[in-house]
């Protein structure tokens, strides 16, 4: 094993392996994971200790874009689309997401990785390390949701907004709900609509657009019981929260409960950027990250 990886693969992986590209920056290994009832998509590339990146409800794999190819230069970085999002389809069946990502860790042979993930894949991510601590070298929840967490009573604003997108989504009108999204998670509730670079905007929107069009079937996700709010004690990995200063009240809310509970958890907000902040400040969003992996001495 080197850096948590073993050298070896997981039996028959390579058969679902779809290509390798090949970059200026190196390889990329492309390709779909069998999951019961779903083909799960990923890619991978560099070397060195293995780091997964898991994306936002509002996104797929390519909100990672920007900090993909500087991760590769020092880990061994894999992004994939959750099920029923992005290329990853999935049959109308109950699924664990966290077993999903142990599966996709299996097929690339890795036992112990560092894990961020933003928004739901924050969530996902917390998860993951409660319910698999010995694969889990380092956390960093972005912006992150808690799994049963209460945040209390929201400003005015926000709670319509949340209203407004419920119904938008019951009458299935995705174009209307995208806007309203974009504005929610990108701008940030109670800001400018055009704060953020319009080319930033179009892509989550786009993103969120082909979600919400191409997935037609979702599956039952099975939550973890008992859910990560009241189990943060047991997570035993270094942690990082970051967070934007803009982001809505819930989000700001988790990010501290998350800092209370885990012992030795740093948190470090983005002032001026709101939920998808990675995209927002690419550049102080991957210094902040490896910073903080650098700092752990691997």
């Amino acid at each position: 094993m080197v850096d948590g990886q073993r050298l070896s693969t997981a039996p028959g992986a390579h058969r679902l392996v779809n290509s390798l590209i090949h970059t200026r920056n190196g390889s990329v290994e492309t390709g779909f994971v069998k999951a019961p009832g779903a083909r799960l998509y990923y890619e991978a590339a560099g070397r060195g200790h293995p780091l997964l990146l898991i994306h936002a409800g509002v996104a797929d794999c390519r909100m990672w874009d920007a900090q993909f190819p500087v991760f590769a230069e020092q880990f061994r970085v894999v992004r994939y689309d959750t099920r029923g999002f992005g290329k990853s389809l999935t049959e109308d069946v109950s699924f664990s997401n966290r077993q999903d990502v142990s599966d996709l860790l299996d097929h690339l042979g890795i036992e112990r990785t560092y894990v961020i993930g933003v928004s739901r894949g924050g969530s996902i991510a917390i998860d993951f390390t409660l319910e698999h601590p010995e694969r889990v070298a380092a956390l960093i929840p972005v912006a992150s949701g808690l799994g049963g967490f209460k945040s209390g009573s929201r400003p005015v604003q926000e709670t319509q907004m949340f209203a407004e997108m419920d119904r938008l989504w019951e009458a299935k009108e995705f174009t209307r709900l995208a806007d309203l999204e974009v504005r929610m998670w990108v701008s940030g509730p109670g800001q400018p609509p055009d704060r953020v670079a319009l080319p930033v905007r179009e892509r989550i929107r786009e993103m969120i657009l082909n979600n919400y069009t191409t997935h037609k079937v979702e599956g039952q996700s099975i939550v973890m019981e008992p859910p990560a709010a009241g189990r943060l004690g047991e997570i035993r990995v270094p942690t990082l929260v970051v967070l934007g200063d803009l982001d809505e009240s819930g989000v700001l809310a988790a990010a501290d409960e998350i800092v209370r509970g885990v012992a030795g958890a740093r948190k470090v907000v983005v002032p001026g950027t709101a939920h998808m902040l990675s995209l927002e400040k690419p550049e102080e969003f991957t210094k902040i990250v490896l910073d903080f992996l650098q700092s752990l001495g691997v």
